[in-house]
């Protein structure tokens, strides 16, 4: 059979004829940008608007890429981005997610994620900020850099600060080099908001503003047990209700950081089950002893204590 009379064969140009059909299922498993969807959904409970967004945007650049292969011409989608949402919502998480699937279809040679803050790109002396940006910004070509609490790169009640700077030379490579280079900036949003508005270019460059909501205690609960089972740990059933309390008082308090908060306190529990077994270290222990946490183990965190931290304290001790 002579491949040149196939009607979905690529004529010289590597493009398709106009009477060809393309099959958009199979081009989405041919990405196996399926296969990076399917791992946001099982690392991160909940976050369904940000799943949704993440979803259209693959099916965006999924077009797009069926698109020129019938040479119909469009500019590179913008893909910059901005994630907006509390400490511990995922949105590094997702930042990775993101990278892998503009790698797999195309829009990144490399698709890894370069993950920075004001410190790495702004200098503390006169000529010292444009080589950090530059060299930052060398390391993520070819993939996405991620600038969390992006907006401390502006600073306009400090005259001579450098972070303007920083700014000017990260707009310049987002229009110039935007198809090998994502910019992913993330941060409270009200933060975030009054940044944009006051740097009218860097909002002219986002693309898509993500917002991550917060996680509800239903939700935190689920992801505590996912962070102990990744660690071989388990709550007794006691303990699982003690900890469901723990995340309802938590919550109310101070400094919260949604799975940040859970992730440490479960690191606290985890110390105080190893000094209880240590405390009784003439006994045999089983695997099963090991493994679980009890009540006692969760309810001895200061959150208890008459319902309030001491916020005094530099450090929370969940």
């Amino acid at each position: 059979m002579n491949d040149s009379n196939d009607e979905n064969s690529l004529p010289a140009n590597n493009t398709l004829a106009d009477d060809a059909l393309v099959n958009l299922e199979a081009e989405f498993e041919d990405s196996n940008v399926k296969e990076v969807l399917d791992k946001l959904d099982n690392e991160l409970i909940g976050l369904v608007p940000v799943k949704t967004r993440i979803r259209e945007i693959a099916a965006l650049l999924l077009v797009d890429r069926l698109r020129k292969q019938f040479a119909l011409s469009s500019e590179t989608p913008t893909l910059h981005m901005n994630f907006t949402g509390n400490p511990g919502t995922g949105k590094t998480t997702v930042a990775l997610r993101m990278s892998e699937i503009l790698h797999r279809l195309g829009y990144v040679r490399e698709g890894h994620l370069v993950s920075v803050t004001r410190d790495d790109l702004v200098g503390q002396y006169i000529g010292h900020t444009a080589p950090k940006t530059k060299e930052v910004i060398k390391k993520a070509m070819g993939g996405v850099l991620f600038i969390d609490e992006a907006y401390y790169l502006y600073k306009p009640e400090n005259e001579r600060d450098y972070g303007a700077e920083s700014i000017e030379i990260l707009l310049q490579v987002m229009e110039n080099n935007r198809d090998d280079l994502v910019v992913i900036l993330a941060g409270y949003k009200d933060r975030m908001d009054t940044f944009f508005h006051s740097n009218p270019g860097m909002r002219s460059r986002i693309a898509h503003h993500v917002d991550f909501p917060d996680y509800s205690a239903d939700e935190l609960l689920q992801i505590a047990k996912l962070m102990l089972a990744d660690q071989n740990y388990c709550f007794s059933p006691d303990a699982e209700k003690a900890f469901s309390e723990y995340i309802t008082i938590r919550m109310t308090l101070e400094h919260f950081a949604n799975a940040r908060s859970v992730r440490n306190a479960l690191d606290r529990a985890r110390l105080r089950q190893a000094n209880r077994l240590f405390a009784n270290a003439s006994k045999s222990l089983s695997k099963t002893d090991l493994m679980t946490l009890e009540a006692e183990d969760i309810l001895a965190s200061r959150v208890f204590l008459e319902g309030k931290l001491d916020m005094d304290s530099d450090a929370i001790e969940e």
